[in-house]
Order: structure tokens, then C-alpha cells, then sequence
């Protein structure tokens, strides 16, 4: 059962380096999804089950906030056999959690309680790929009749800030763990856990290799279609 608590993920900051970049935004929001799926086939539509955001700052690269929540899917509420074998989550742990409007509320709720948003240079969202926010949060949002916030629709895709900063082009986040020869911690494809080990390889990338975390000048999606 994906239940992975802040204080059982270790994570351990590298040694400091005396030049400090300086960074374009004072947190970044890690975010990592997990959705209804089935083995071999493509389901439609596909809906959010876990809902995990970290915040970090990027004055210490400590994680200061976290948002977790489970969300019950509406269209297809049983999950599939192999969806709890890939993501370790039961049907009970969402059976009776709320359904994705209502988390998203909550959700929408925190960022404006913590001021992520209050100006540009505040807080962007980091995920492992586009696949997030560029679908999934999209699909999701259509299916419930719900616009996308204009704050979620900018993100850091940290497989890019990989490259910039190592001059290597991950294929996943366990890569990225490998390429620093570090191992994953927790379960794989735990939204909660993903979150975590990617806060450990944004700390590694910013203190050891100056990283300088930065959305991309020309986005390649638009939203307004």
C-alpha cells in the first residue's frame, strides 16, 4: 500500500558549494500523478487516483509543505488488478475518498493558503516529463468540465534541467537516480514516493551541479485549443 510518510523518505543534501545560482522562482512544486489503467489496453478516460505536490524551497532545497490526497475515480471507480499491482493502491484506499472536483478544490485551496501564486517569481510546478500537466491534469479537467488554472499551465520538465546541467537526456526518474548512483527509496510509481526521490534529484542538481531551475522560453502546448 502506497502510504509513504515525509519523515520515512530519507533524504540526504549534498555537500554545499561556495558559488549559489541564483534561481528564477522561491519554490518549485513537485508534482507526480498516478491514474486508473489496465494492463495492455489503453483506457479511456483515464482519472486521477493520487494526488501528490511537495513544495520546496529554493533557498535551503528543503521540502517547507506537502498536499497528498487519493481521489476516487467517477467513471471507472474499481480499479483494475494491475493498476494496484503498479501503483500499490487498493480499492479501499479510495473507495471512500472524493472524487476529483472536490480534491482539486482542496488542492486550489492550499496554493492560495501558502501564496505559491501571488507573483511571478513565486512558484513553479516541476514534474518528471509533461505527461502531468500537459494530459493528464488536461484530460481530467475536461472530464469534469473544469478549467486549468492559469498557474498549471507553466511548468519545469526536470528531465530538461537534467540535460542542461549533466549534458545526459534521462529516460525516466530511476535513470536519473542511476546516472547520480543513487538508489530509489520507497515504491515505484507511488505518487508520493516519485515526489520524493525527485526532490532528491533537484537537490543534487542544484547544489552539486548548479542547476539553475527555469521554465522553457518557448512551450510547446497550448492550452487555448
Amino acid at each position: 500500500m502506497c502510504l509513504i510518510l515525509m519523515s520515512r523518505i530519507s533524504i540526504k543534501i549534498p555537500t554545499r558549494i561556495d558559488q549559489k545560482v541564483v534561481q528564477p522562482f522561491k519554490n518549485l512544486l513537485v508534482l507526480d500523478f498516478e491514474a486508473t489503467c489496465i494492463q495492455n489496453k489503453i483506457l479511456k478516460p483515464q482519472e486521477i487516483i493520487e494526488f501528490p505536490c511537495l513544495v520546496v524551497s529554493t533557498e535551503d532545497w528543503q521540502v517547507k509543505d506537502a498536499f497528498h490526497e487519493y481521489v476516487k475515480p467517477r467513471v471507472n471507480p474499481e480499479l483494475s488488478e494491475f493498476c494496484t499491482e503498479l501503483t500499490g493502491i487498493m480499492q479501499e484506499t479510495i473507495e471512500d475518498e472524493e472524487n476529483f472536483p472536490q480534491v482539486f478544490d482542496k488542492f486550489n485551496q492550499w496554493i492560495d493558503e501558502g501564496e505559491y501564486f501571488r507573483d511571478k517569481t513565486e512558484s513553479t510546478f516541476v514534474t518528471c516529463g509533461n505527461w502531468d500537466l500537459k494530459v493528464m491534469l488536461r484530460q481530467q479537467c475536461e472530464l469534469e468540465n473544469i478549467p486549468v488554472p492559469e498557474y498549471m499551465k507553466e511548468w519545469i520538465d526536470i528531465k530538461r534541467t537534467f540535460y542542461a546541467a549533466t549534458n545526459y537526456y534521462p529516460r525516466s526518474l530511476k535513470d536519473m537516480l542511476r546516472h547520480f548512483n543513487m538508489e530509489f527509496q520507497g515504491r515505484s510509481h507511488c505518487g508520493i514516493d516519485d515526489t520524493h526521490n525527485l526532490v532528491r534529484i533537484i537537490q543534487m542538481l542544484a547544489i552539486k551541479h548548479k542547476a539553475s531551475f527555469v521554465i522553457p522560453e518557448k512551450l510547446e502546448w497550448d492550452f487555448s485549443e
